[in-house]
């Protein structure tokens, strides 16, 4: 249902530099870092095995991810396609000295740009400051008037600084992308772009409470493609769809879709195509809820692909969903393994620590694959997941099943840089935890995701007539701690070992060490000082750690252990701890059910948001010293298509030689389908 963001220690990897062009044995990885962030290369494994149609399928739905770019910069705030533009053109001119410092200042901040699709922080979601001084800014693009873009109303030079200046410079102007702050209007608060100017949180709720029928037993996910408004002191939804608002992008990514429906592998996917097609040109959620049923039914295609209004994580009231896209085909191999987990899916369920009443008396359609990505774009670029489960609608996934995908070659990626960087030295115990890791952490941790994704979010089901969206705010952040504590429960169980997944009954034992480290300490770097948690991963760790921790206390569970002046996590007893994820997995599963929102609040509230300040600082300090960038994200592959003197597609390569900024230039040229203010 949602996805496994970057896993414990991965996300902290220092990655092996990457330059040239590289054969698939020589592949290697990017060392760029700027500001909190790295960037990488992903090898696309397994393309020359490929037939000509399957990679020509794969080039047209890549065009269809990469048109939508736009959609997700507007969503995540109105300024960002003007801010995107100004900055470009200040950057793409060769006769402004490149070597001044306010220069350097200003490439740092449009590389954070295109890393986050906005000017708020991809994880953190506070907006994130030049370090170019306003003055500067304005003198250069006063200086040269070309700089400003075209504007749907035209603008002076001065005009249109009056207007971009405050929200680039001012920490308190649109300061939050998506406020989750308990007691605060979450939609006046949010610089997010689902809702219009003066749409408050309660008439939202109240708006698409009316919609919504305790008796359906088929509910649609209300506002999911839409941007709710006021026209005329009334509130409406302007749908995003061909002829509706983001109609310009949609009609291009439409296009390659047309394109690469008459190359799909066999009339099962193709029938899903076409059902998006129609769902992107009638905005209609039923169509929606259709093209999901027969996404989940294409079981044999080797491509496959997500596009569209997907995840709801950016609205702080988790309804409406960022547009976002992969482009991948399954690993033969390694799907082996997460066939074995989905086919034994009832089992899990029938075994798992929760209430009978809130279990699935038959998992339908759950199955699972490893895939490799083949594009990333829009929410999942460059910041990428490694793990999702889709579709999200309960009734569709209760009925017809759900598709999990670990995504293999990202996931190698971190996986290959794991040694070296110091991390594991600074941070774990000692050197028995050290072993412990270095033998199985990496096995656990594609587990782990495969349990989270496939059978985690698949789990459960809500009790008749509650609401799905009854959670509001705490909504992604419950669900998130309900997958993860699926997968945790489960990959200490000796049947994970009868089954083969692991090889002894010590392996879990990585998992758990990693998971408590991270969400008890080491994911605080991804934290500015004085800050609250907001992600829902984050807030997600944060809870199922923090709980364990306190609740296993009287027996010394697990401690926070000095030694020497420093903090370390210590597990003192492993057992008991897989016991406490347990009897956390059976309210979390029963706060889901019930729709019991008070107390999803308090678990949220007490355990998951606020931060030890002295740990904290104590946390950064250590890290810093290690040099490492707390976040990652990919640069894309380019995919080029060649053709004979009759003009016949022959092949397509691939290449790896695009930088960071290269590309994201080449985007905006090519993928700026977007007027600047929508």
């Amino acid at each position: 249902m949602k996805k496994t963001t970057l896993l414990m220690t991965m996300a902290m990897m220092l990655i092996a530099s990457c330059s040239g062009d590289k054969t698939a044995a020589e592949f290697e990885y990017s060392n760029e870092k700027f500001a909190d962030l790295q960037m990488l290369r992903y090898e696309v494994k397994g393309w020359d095995q490929l037939s000509l149609r399957q990679k020509e399928l794969v080039y047209y739905l890549s065009e269809a991810a990469l048109q939508g770019r736009d959609i997700l910069y507007d969503q995540n705030c109105r300024y960002n396609l003007r801010i995107r533009a100004v900055l470009e053109a200040i950057y793409a001119d060769k006769a402004l000295d490149h070597e001044s410092e306010e220069m350097k200042a200003l490439e740092v901040y449009l590389k954070r740009v295109w890393f986050s699709n906005g000017i708020h922080h991809h994880y953190g979601e506070l907006k994130f400051l030049p370090a170019f001084s306003e003055e500067w800014f304005r003198a250069t693009v006063t200086a040269n008037p070309a700089y400003v873009p075209q504007m749907p109303v035209a603008q002076t030079a001065e005009e249109f600084l009056d207007e971009i200046c405050p929200v680039m410079f001012d920490p308190l102007v649109l300061t939050k992308k998506t406020n989750q702050a308990d007691g605060e209007d979450l939609i006046l608060t949010s610089a997010c772009n689902y809702y219009g100017e003066g749409v408050t949180q309660a008439e939202a709720e109240s708006f698409y409470a009316a919609m919504k029928s305790a008796d359906d037993p088929e509910p649609v996910m209300y506002g999911m493609n839409s941007r709710l408004v006021k026209e005329d002191g009334k509130l409406t939804e302007r749908v995003w769809k061909t002829d509706g608002l983001y109609g310009q992008a949609i009609a291009k990514i439409v296009y390659w879709l047309r394109k690469a429906a008459d190359v799909a592998e066999n009339d099962t996917q193709k029938e899903v195509i076409q059902k998006l097609i129609q769902f992107y040109d009638d905005g209609d959620l039923r169509t929606f809820d259709d093209y999901c049923i027969a996404w989940v039914k294409d079981l044999d295609s080797r491509v496959d692909f997500v596009n569209g209004f997907t995840e709801s994580y950016g609205d702080p009231l988790g309804m409406k969903a960022s547009w976002e896209s992969i482009v991948n085909f399954k690993d033969l191999e390694a799907t082996r393994r997460t066939e074995t987990v989905s086919s034994n899916a009832q089992w899990f369920e029938d075994h798992s620590p929760v209430d009978p009443r809130f279990k699935k008396e038959e998992c339908k359609g759950i199955t699972a694959k490893v895939i490799t990505a083949a594009i990333l774009a829009g929410d999942l670029y460059p910041s990428t997941a490694i793990g999702i489960n889709l579709p999200n609608s309960n009734w569709v996934r209760a009925a017809h099943g759900s598709k999990s995908v670990t995504i293999g070659n990202l996931t190698e990626a971190y996986a290959k840089a794991a040694h070296g960087n110091g991390f594991n030295e600074e941070f774990v115990f000692s050197n028995k935890e050290r072993k412990l890791l270095d033998k199985y952490d990496s096995m656990t941790d594609d587990l782990h995701t495969d349990l989270h994704e496939c059978l985690g979010h698949g789990s459960g089901k809500l009790l008749p007539g509650v609401d799905p969206d009854a959670l509001k705010a705490y909504g992604s952040t419950i669900e998130e701690a309900r997958a993860d504590l699926f997968g945790l429960y489960y990959v200490g169980d000796k049947k994970i070992v009868e089954l083969g997944l692991l090889p002894d009954r010590e392996a879990y034992k990585a998992q758990y060490y990693t998971y408590m480290m991270n969400g008890l300490m080491t994911q605080l770097v991804r934290i500015e000082p004085g800050n609250d948690i907001e992600e829902a991963h984050m807030r997600n760790r944060s809870l199922i750690a923090h709980w364990a921790y306190e609740h296993g206390k009287a027996e010394n569970v697990v401690e926070l252990a000095k030694v020497d002046g420093k903090t370390y996590v210590k597990v003192n007893d492993y057992k008991k701890l897989r016991n406490l994820f347990g009897e956390l997995l059976a309210e979390i599963q029963r706060i889901k059910s019930e729709g019991d929102l008070e107390a999803a609040r308090q678990l949220v509230e007490t355990y998951a948001v606020k931060v030890d300040p002295a740990l904290h600082q104590e946390v950064l300090q250590r890290y810093k010293a290690l040099d490492l960038a707390p976040y990652k994200g990919f640069i894309n592959p380019v995919y080029t298509p060649e053709y004979d003197a009759d003009g016949k597609l022959t092949d397509i390569t691939v290449s790896y030689t695009e930088s960071f900024a290269e590309q994201n230039l080449r985007y905006s040229r090519d993928y700026a389908n977007l007027p600047l203010v929508n």
